[in-house]
């Protein structure tokens, strides 16, 4: 049988007994191991995260290694956390569709608008407990500076009430320097071992009066002050289109 592509992609196979235990095991005993030794990965801020129930991460996005580096930042919570992956990227073609639900648990999203059946998706699993990854400014950075944030994690958030956390991953860019968009990484050789810091920055909770624009807002902004403290730039800004 034929499984349809991008958002209507099928991913509750990749949740079940067989592939968490594949997943577990290719996590624990190749990929994060890998992805620690490469980067000397510094993790701050793990105080922010609560420790019961789902939670919402909203990293910046830099590079298609954000994923493990998260993955690995977040511990053994990951047993339990989705990735929403951009659909027209990953979800263009059967194989990699698959290994890419299998490997990191991704499900697809549209990241250009809110898709109703994506975004409902999201929402329900959250609601069964799932925490998410999901990257607000809806693609790798093609500049190396933060870019607008698209509303998906606010809106999840909204429907939910679930926390999210706000998230800054610095230093990835110039490890594997391929898997970057923006040139001031792709035009630098890639290096065997880099260091990368990932930096929680405090929840933000959902009140019965949230807008989703405002709450959408305040991740940016959360996100752009990591940003700043992190790499000792106060000047730096939003790139808006």
């Amino acid at each position: 049988m034929t499984l349809p592509l991008g958002v209507d992609y099928p991913t509750a196979w990749a949740r079940r007994g067989w592939s968490r235990a594949i997943r577990h095991f290719v996590l624990s005993v190749g990929i994060i191991p890998w992805t620690k030794r490469s980067t000397t990965l510094s993790v701050t801020g793990e105080e922010n995260i609560p420790t019961d129930g789902p939670v919402i991460f909203a990293p910046n996005h830099t590079s298609h290694l954000d994923t493990p580096v998260m993955l690995a930042a977040i511990g053994p919570r990951r047993s339990q956390t989705v990735v929403a992956a951009a659909a027209d990227t990953f979800y263009m073609s059967a194989r990699k569709a698959r290994w890419t639900t299998l490997l990191f648990n991704t499900i697809p999203i549209e990241r250009h608008r809110i898709n109703r059946k994506s975004a409902e998706q999201a929402v329900e699993l959250v609601k069964e407990g799932w925490s998410i990854v999901i990257y607000p400014e809806g693609g790798r950075t093609p500049t190396g500076q933060l870019r607008e944030f698209k509303g998906g994690a606010a809106f999840m958030a909204e429907k939910t009430g679930v926390t999210v956390v706000p998230v800054f991953i610095d230093g990835i860019g110039k490890w594997r320097s391929e898997q970057a968009k923006a040139p001031m990484y792709t035009s630098q050789p890639s290096r065997r071992r880099s260091h990368v810091s990932v930096t929680f920055g405090p929840a933000l909770r959902p009140t019965d009066d949230t807008n989703v624009r405002r709450l959408n807002a305040q991740i940016e902004q959360a996100v752009l002050d990591l940003a700043r403290r992190v790499t000792a730039q106060p000047e730096l800004e939003i790139e808006r289109d």
